[in-house]
């Protein structure tokens, strides 16, 4: 299959990746938003004199750390997926994995472990 095949390809598992990423990114985002509405209400409070288990106790679920630690391991996940697919579709394009790691900024063993997954 050439490079202008494998372009048009239905089903491409990296182009398929990346729209989850992105799906992921406009998730992760508003959700981020939601958490920063909440710290700035949280400041607010600590600043008008109330202590911080009052505010941390009061807080409600999900707290602001929670939600900062879900959207970190989403955005992880989302794009190790992505950069595991893109390399895999690079190597189907006959890119050795030297320049992949090169283009990654990454070590050519970290690549070939990429790939193994």
């Amino acid at each position: 299959m050439g490079v202008d095949d494998a372009r048009s390809r239905p089903g491409d598992p990296a182009e398929q990746a990346l729209q989850a990423l992105v799906s992921e990114l406009d998730r992760c985002v508003d959700e981020l938003g939601r958490a920063r509405l909440r710290a700035e209400t949280l400041l607010r409070e600590r600043r008008s004199g109330r202590t911080w288990t009052d505010i941390v106790s009061g807080e409600p679920r999900p707290l602001v750390v929670e939600r900062i630690s879900t959207v970190l391991a989403a955005l992880a996940t989302a794009g190790h997926a992505w950069r595991r697919e893109q390399a895999a579709a690079l190597q189907g394009e006959q890119v050795s994995i030297n320049r992949i790691a090169a283009m990654f900024g990454v070590t050519r063993q970290r690549i070939s472990a990429l790939l193994k997954e």
